[in-house]
């Protein structure tokens, strides 16, 4: 018989129905192979199994899914503290872009950036939202914009989850900005992009999802389906920044790709809601950049929520626009300023964010065959995750069940 491991004495919120927490009291968790066996409560433990297998006695505490970052930026060079300070001052994220800062500036950054550089900056970001009970994290490139960088970006990120005890998920993130050698020359970028960079991403087997910024100081809704269609034919799922700073139906256009999500949404319309939700894409809402950029415009939380569709909740941990590493401040921050309940949140972190990752039952949930994924809290009831702020009660983190 393959040994196991049994946690016991635990108040375990399993996220495994469609709807509510699933909490179950006195209950108890059999792993075995670092999957689970067994949830329920204690007193139905299956004694037989169990027997020789370790345990641990939670004390009564809280058990949740691993938490999952499923939208972040976290592979990149330098900062942009100094585009805070602009901010500050008033000039707007669009002024700043053309200007040559933003997501321009940070380029030039991560390609001067040796890859133990990236791996070293990245890896203390990494291990932030691991002391926070991250167990699956989502790390997009797109800070190269040429073939050598996003390819060194794309491996960095596989090199993290083999440095840590952690799974990654990679996106290729093409579509980003238009880097300056291809100035006034968008369509050949995306030529460039489809011809040169995305066939070599596949065959190295880098990416999980490829990823755009549709938006008027990036790219059209022409171009990234010009791009999703190469990426579709090779067999990579697509994801897509929508909707972010105004309405180019980008949450609409990635539904009519199956997007696995289409992210940020705060000026989503409900053609683009409904959309999502006959094609199952999820709502990615990044209460980090919302906040950072002063956006008054909040993604429509209540059109979501009425036609269905699944809101995860991420970081978007990146050094422009949401410079965050702590996914239990994403939570608050979507009940403080979207208006997200608590089991919504608890829900954005877990179980939507496996679905936004394509990993959909495998990853964000506490039931039989789930892989054994757990962070193990010093609360007394779920909502001391979300109301909190700058506080971490995670007492364990278990995942692959050790």
């Amino acid at each position: 018989m393959a040994q196991g491991r049994v946690f016991r004495n635990a108040s375990i919120a399993t996220l495994a129905g469609s709807e509510g927490l699933g909490l179950i009291s006195s209950g108890a968790i059999v792993a075995e192979a670092g999957r689970i066996v067994f949830v329920g409560p204690e007193a139905e433990l299956p004694g037989s199994r169990i027997a020789g297998y370790s345990e641990m006695d939670c004390g009564g505490r809280l058990i949740t899914p691993g938490l999952i970052d499923c939208h972040t930026h976290l592979v990149h060079g330098g900062s942009r503290a100094w585009e805070f300070e602009q901010r500050l001052r008033g000039t707007s994220y669009a002024e700043i872009s053309a200007q040559g800062g933003g997501i321009v500036s940070t380029v030039a950054a991560t390609r001067a950036a040796t890859d133990d550089a990236l791996m070293a900056s990245a890896g203390r970001r990494l291990d932030a939202l691991i002391a926070e009970g991250v167990t699956t994290i989502e790390i997009k490139s797109g800070y190269g914009l040429d073939r050598e960088t996003e390819l060194r970006m794309l491996r960095v990120a596989r090199a993290l989850a083999a440095a840590r005890d952690i799974d990654v998920a990679t996106s290729f993130l093409g579509l980003h900005a238009l880097p300056p050698e291809y100035a006034g020359d968008a369509d050949g970028y995306v030529d460039h992009v489809c011809r040169d960079i995305l066939p070599m991403v596949v065959a190295e087997g880098l990416a999980d999802a490829v990823d755009g910024f549709c938006e008027s100081i990036a790219f059209s809704p022409a171009q990234i389906a010009r791009f999703f269609t190469v990426a579709r034919a090779m067999g990579v799922p697509v994801k897509l920044h929508a909707d972010q700073l105004s309405n180019l139906h980008g949450a609409r256009l990635a539904a009519g790709f199956s997007a696995l999500s289409a992210d940020h949404l705060e000026y989503t319309d409900e053609s683009g809601v409904v959309a999502m939700a006959a094609s199952g894409t999820v709502a990615v809402l990044l209460p980090g950049a919302y906040y950072t950029l002063r956006e008054t415009c909040p993604p429509p939380v209540g059109l979501l929520r009425g036609h269905g569709v699944a809101m995860a909740i991420a970081t978007d941990c990146n050094p422009g626009t949401s410079p965050m590493t702590s996914i239990l401040l994403a939570m608050n921050m979507a009940a403080t300023l979207f208006g997200l309940t608590v089991e919504e949140c608890l829900a954005g972190v877990t179980r939507h964010a496996a679905a936004a990752l394509g990993r959909r039952g495998k990853i964000g949930v506490i039931a039989p065959g789930a892989q054994c994924d757990l962070a193990i809290w010093d609360v007394s009831i779920p909502a001391e995750l979300v109301y909190r702020i700058g506080f971490n009660p995670l007492y364990a983190r278990i995942r692959r069940g050790s």
